[in-house]
């Protein structure tokens, strides 16, 4: 444990802020709130604003510089009025912003080189009375405020800056990780970063903390930290079973070996055209990816459905026989932030183009498929299958013959190799997105080496797909 501590001791150092950091996030943010008063008191309606987030409870990682203001609006003011007074608000106080768009929109800016979201939410009186998901944000902020000291509050920030090292931090559907709310209510309900990595190296899915004891439902999730403002929500809902899993691992590894290498985030270098054909030659697998424009959709709508896409990809060539041995959906664009976990979606794609990338065991196969029927014992199926097949007259069908005890039948193949396959609309006709579906019409398809030259886009997923690690 000295070692730990005194890893601890380092890293806390570096990533907690130092108090004239702290400071001037305090002046900024107040010099915001009080141009946001000046602009309410020009609207004719009430409201007042709120700061949240982890700036405003001091667990903000040293160099994050965001801002999140929040103004509420009386619960009885309806969708339309909400939004154009929390807009008319936001440029006043952000005159170079632009707006973004959750449940409704609001407008995103910087100020002083602070990276600003100015918000307009329901003041319900609950979070079970809420009218979009963003107003539950300022119930998390008092819940969490009231909560963490500032021994709590540092954890929070060491928890937060490994879960960043190790690639499991953000809220987003692209990363799936973790929240910076539930990073908070972990250490909460654990009693600090140490108590919490202790546990996690235990833990054996599914988990459940209650930290409230309310919760009014079942969940269906790996991980589930019931909402203590909200009993009928997983505040873990987000977090797939991959990230849990490399939070364990990691965990783990912290406690056995000390180091300060899972708190640094790694920068991956993209890989070249020729680093791709190494690790080919090396692996004698065939890759093929099938590329197109990417959706122009935030990445909150658009890796759901690459992920959906790549599945549908994917059971469609294990059906023709071509066996993936591991296969990853991949854009062009730099990797999306987390929103926070608060309703916002705010994290733009940018990607231009997409792909989805496997790697098959089996590039080609026989001209022929063997199908194989029913026993022959089992009278009634046996002689349908029989009967369907015994009068064919394709010449390219053998039988129906038996093989055992059964009836077979060899049949000529659709197709013969994996290009076929994914350049026909077969390929078209597996589950897709829906945006994806009308990009998808007009793809590329690589085979081969051809897909080296894939890199100069690509090359950092493409070397999180050669290169993995837990």
């Amino acid at each position: 444990m000295d070692d730990l501590e005194a890893v601890l001791s380092r890293v806390r150092d570096r990533v907690v802020p130092e108090p004239a950091e702290r400071e001037h996030l305090r002046a900024v943010a107040a010099d915001l709130t009080e141009r946001t008063r000046e602009a309410i008191a020009d609207l004719p309606v009430d409201a007042d604003v709120v700061q949240v987030g982890s700036t405003a409870r001091g667990t903000w990682v040293s160099g994050d510089r965001d801002i999140d203001l929040f103004v509420r609006f009386d619960a009885d003011l309806d969708r339309e009025q909400l939004e154009e007074y929390g807009l008319a608000v936001g440029h006043t106080v952000l005159p170079d912003g632009h707006e973004e768009y959750a449940e409704h929109p609001y407008v995103k800016g910087t100020h002083e080189g602070f990276d600003v979201d100015l918000v307009p939410c329901h003041d319900v009186a609950t979070a079970g009375d809420l009218v979009s998901a963003v107003d539950r944000t300022p119930f998390h902020d008092a819940y969490l405020s009231a909560r963490l000291d500032e021994d709590l509050a540092d954890d929070v920030v060491l928890a937060k800056a490994f879960l960043k090292g190790i690639g499991a931090y953000g809220s987003d559907l692209r990363t799936e990780g973790f929240s910076g709310y539930l990073t908070e209510l972990l250490v909460l309900e654990l009693g600090g970063f140490v108590p919490l990595v202790e546990s996690a190296r235990s833990w054996h899915p599914p988990v459940e903390f209650d930290p409230e004891g309310h919760a009014e439902r079942t969940f269906d999730d790996p991980l589930v930290v019931v909402d203590p403002t909200d009993p009928t929500r997983n505040v873990a809902a987000v977090l797939s079973a991959a990230n849990l899993a490399r939070f364990q691992h990691y965990a783990r590894e912290l406690l056995a070996t000390p180091s300060e290498e899972p708190f640094e985030p790694e920068a991956l270098t993209p890989l070249g055209p020729g680093d791709v054909r190494d690790h080919l030659d090396r692996r004698e697998t065939t890759p093929a990816a099938v590329v197109f424009d990417a959706p122009d959709v935030v990445d909150d709508q658009l890796w759901p459905q690459l992920r959906r896409s790549l599945d549908g990809v994917v059971r469609g060539l294990n059906e023709r026989g071509f066996d993936v041995l591991r296969a990853q959906a991949m854009t062009d664009a730099a990797d999306g932030a987390d929103n926070g976990g608060d309703g916002r979606d705010d994290n733009e794609s940018g990607a231009e183009r997409a792909a989805l990338y496997a790697e098959l065991e089996v590039a080609t196969r026989p001209a022929v498929v063997r199908h194989e029927g029913p026993p022959v014992a089992v009278r009634k199926h046996a002689a349908s299958f029989y009967e369907s097949y015994a009068d064919d007259v394709d010449p390219e069908t053998y039988g129906p013959f038996i093989d055992g005890d059964r009836y077979v039948v060899e049949r000529e193949r659709e197709f013969t190799t994996v290009r076929e396959y994914l350049e026909s609309d077969a390929a078209g006709d597996v589950a897709l997105g829906a945006q994806v579906e009308r990009e998808f019409a007009e793809r590329d398809v690589l085979v081969g080496d051809a897909v080296a030259t894939l890199a100069p886009a690509f090359g950092v997923p493409l070397r999180e797909f050669y290169e993995p690690h837990p």
